[in-house]
């Protein structure tokens, strides 16, 4: 699996420093070009309302409402794990998983259920703070030897949120920093594996250059 996206050449930091979610998903766009010969299923998972629907639909360049893009909504829409293969490198399928968010979530028994073996990596999109769910999720996606990168979305929720709280004591940067340091400590932590995966904070209008190494080689050229 290793060598197989290190030759893609996939860079999913460039892509989180972007600026915003379609612009995140274009990043990652011209670096699919090298993998016309190459097969990389990558897995898009999350809780009801993450965005992780609509993310599938911005790595493949399609909007909510275009022909053939995946079925987004503030319910779970997802029941199986459906493929969607990106429509200029069909050799690039973007895997939208079904959700996390039930309270009798078992992670072996989800991988399972995707079929985790036919997945090169997972994403972990996250509208909310770090969860048992996704620790959960993360120590089973290790465990099998897989790597996985969570990312923060919606964080112009939190940020509306702590203005209407404190108008005139609110910082943006100290909001982010309060996420970026709730999401690290909670991955090392509770995951218990520092150097894992990558991150990101992604709100609607942008996303904000967040971007930790959790482990010092993810088989994926970033470093």
């Amino acid at each position: 699996m290793a060598s197989k996206i290190s030759q893609s050449g996939l860079s999913l930091k460039a892509a989180c420093e972007a600026g915003n979610l379609p612009a995140v998903a274009a990043m990652l766009q011209p670096t699919l070009h090298s993998l016309e010969n190459v097969r990389l299923d990558i897995g898009i998972t999350g809780g009801t309302g993450s965005g992780k629907s609509t993310f599938v639909n911005a790595i493949r360049g399609l909007g909510d409402e275009d022909p053939n893009s995946a079925c987004t909504g503030v319910v779970e829409m997802t029941v199986d794990p459906t493929p969607y293969p990106h429509p200029k490198y069909p050799n690039v399928v973007i895997w939208d998983l079904p959700g996390i968010g039930t309270s009798t979530f078992q992670a072996d028994k989800y991988l399972q259920r995707v079929l985790l073996d036919r997945l090169d990596f997972l994403i972990i999109i996250s509208s909310e703070s770090f969860t048992a769910n996704h620790a959960q999720l993360a120590r089973g996606i290790l465990r099998q030897g897989k790597c996985f990168y969570f990312i923060r979305s919606k964080v112009d929720v939190d940020m509306a949120a702590s203005r209407s709280r404190r108008p005139r004591a609110f910082s943006e940067e100290r909001v982010l920093s309060q996420i970026r340091d709730d999401c690290r400590q909670r991955l090392e932590g509770e995951v218990q594996a520092p150097g894992s995966g990558v991150g990101g904070l992604l709100e609607n209008a942008r996303c904000f250059p967040f971007i930790f190494q959790l482990r010092s080689s993810v088989g994926i050229g970033v470093t």
